[in-house]
């Protein structure tokens, strides 16, 4: 969700299985933070680059894995384990390095449409991203879903 920032969806969301394959072995918050930032720029600038923005990106993965690991063990999954309040959540995510009130919203959509993860009150924080349809990343599911979503978001640039 990270690298989902004026970038292709379906490259964001490769990026970090490419990221792993770079780093050959599994993608683990504890080793990405052991890094050094000149060793995740090396990354992310590889050819191809991971992201169109591969320094400030670099950057931000970085300091997430490293606030991961350091308030969560390095398990991103504790974030919203137990949590049973949309607010405590969305402040636990909005504490994330490179997250803000959008991305927010987006992501507990996806976490709430995707993984079952809805704590009490995430359609009020979601606001449009809760609703059915196709609005971010919460409902894509199919090559499809992506080709509407897109035609959707064509339609609406080209009536501004």
């Amino acid at each position: 969700m990270l690298l989902d920032q004026q970038f292709p969806i379906e490259r964001a969301f490769i990026a970090p299985f490419r990221l792993q394959q770079r780093l050959k072995q599994t993608l683990e918050a504890k080793t990405i933070a052991s890094l050094s930032s000149d060793a995740m720029l090396e990354i992310f600038t590889e050819k191809p680059a991971l992201h169109r923005f591969p320094k400030s990106m670099a950057e931000r993965t970085h300091a997430l894995c490293v606030y991961i690991t350091k308030y969560y063990d390095g398990n991103p999954g504790t974030i919203w384990k137990g949590i049973s309040d949309a607010e405590a959540l969305k402040s636990r995510l909005l504490d994330l390095p490179g997250f803000g009130n959008k991305k927010v919203e987006i992501f507990m959509a996806v976490l709430a449409k995707r993984f079952g993860v809805a704590p009490e009150g995430w359609e009020k924080i979601s606001g449009q991203y809760a609703e059915p349809g196709f609005h971010s990343v919460a409902d894509l599911d199919s090559p499809e879903a992506l080709a509407q979503l897109r035609a959707l978001r064509d339609k609406s640039r080209k009536a501004k």
